[in-house]
């Protein structure tokens, strides 16, 4: 099979698309003919060496990629016959081999696609869904909310706009350039403004009539989420779930306190402790995907480019999802 493998930390030239072994299951696995690998920014720091956080930096050399959908075409030992030839996509946990024209994983590990989601979907759904979920969850956004959205343009940030367009919500999207603006305003965002602008705040207090923001979902952080925060109104909401500007937006609890604001984190434990755990939140997205109140907007790349996918992903010059397809 043909995958992506990686020999040293660095820059997206280190991913290299190369012939390998094929990975065979082992018991209580299955082997997956991979149609859709997903791509997430996370991917990036591994690749870097960079990353921070709560599991070990992976081990080189490496097939980078932690989400997969294909067709079931292998059975280990102890898997019953009828997962064979199933549509299936699986979290493969971090840096587990996705980026790959084939994958192993534990059956128990494995969500059977309904006909309604194809590949792209359900790949997009099992990772970026499951975060669009958990965020929902401790956002709680109500039809009264003038909520904002930043990077409204990206994977998480156009179903968190469909979403809060769902319940009626008023939305606000951010996002980087004349083409992503757009695109936030075909997800279904009412006031839609470029951040790259130098007034695009005093645009969104114009266009927003005297009502104030009272949600800011902000994935961005740096200048723009900075002046996101800005823009809350008295006694609204920050939810923070990453910040790819570069830092976490700056606030004390003299800024919280003095507007009676709250502020929360969507990351790690903030959703591992969520009722049913990260399955649960795969599951729901999945549901929500095949029932059609979420959908995902996608950008493919082939598998051999995959050096190409991170560095569109790393320089913002990507819309939606980015998915992998061999």
């Amino acid at each position: 099979m043909h995958a992506i493998r990686q020999y040293e930390f660095g820059p997206p030239g280190t991913l290299r698309y190369e012939e390998t072994p094929d990975p065979r299951p082992g018991e209580g696995q299955v082997g997956i003919a991979v149609r859709a690998c997903g791509v997430h920014l996370v991917d990036t720091m591994l690749r870097r060496g960079s990353y921070e956080g709560p599991f070990a930096r992976p081990e080189l050399p490496m097939t980078p990629g932690r989400e997969v959908a294909g067709v079931v075409d292998e059975l280990g030992a102890g898997v019953e016959e009828d997962w064979l030839g199933r549509r299936v996509v699986v979290h493969l946990g971090m840096a587990s081999g996705g980026y790959a024209e084939r994958a192993v994983a534990g059956v128990a590990d494995l969500h059977a696609l309904p006909d309604e989601l194809d590949h792209d979907a359900a790949v997009a759904m099992v990772g970026t869904g499951r975060m669009t979920v958990g965020i929902l969850d401790i956002a709680r956004p109500a039809p009264e909310d003038v909520v904002l959205v930043t990077a409204a343009a990206g994977g998480i940030g156009t179903m968190l706009v469909q979403a809060a367009r769902g319940l009626g919500a008023t939305v606000v999207g951010l996002a980087g350039g004349a083409a992503k603006v757009a695109r936030v305003r075909g997800a279904g965002a009412e006031i839609a403004a470029d951040y790259t602008t130098p007034d695009w705040a005093d645009r969104v207090r114009d266009a927003l009539g005297g009502r104030g923001i009272t949600l800011v979902l902000d994935g961005v952080g740096g200048q723009a989420g900075q002046a996101a925060f800005d823009l809350l109104a008295p006694g609204g909401r920050l939810v923070v779930f990453g910040w790819s500007g570069g830092e976490p937006i700056r606030f004390t609890s003299a800024d919280l306190l003095g507007r009676s604001l709250s502020a929360s984190v969507a990351l790690g434990p903030g959703l591992l402790r969520r009722p049913g755990g990260l399955r649960a939140l795969q599951e729901r997205a999945l549901a929500e995907a095949a029932a059609g109140r979420l959908t995902p907007a996608v950008q493919t790349f082939a598998l051999r480019d995959a050096a190409a996918a991170h560095a569109a992903l790393e320089t913002r010059a990507t819309a939606g999802k980015v998915v992998l397809v061999p």
